[in-house]
């Protein structure tokens, strides 16, 4: 699934920028080496991060 448009992202480069250890939209657009444009997919990247952030989080991790 393309998360943005502007750049080409795919929901896989958002993880995988995600996984490398980005934890803001700004280190995911560095790190596929391109910035935001329009910032229609800003939302959308914040959910893949905030997802990763809870399912990293102890609280979670204990249910």
């Amino acid at each position: 699934m393309i998360v943005c448009s502007c750049n080409a992202l795919s929901e896989r480069d958002v993880k995988s920028a995600i996984k490398a250890g980005a934890s803001r939209p700004t280190q995911v657009y560095a790190h596929s080496q391109c910035s935001a444009q329009c910032g229609r997919c800003a939302s959308h990247i914040c959910k893949l991060l905030k997802a990763r952030e809870n399912a990293q989080s102890p609280a979670h991790r204990a249910t």
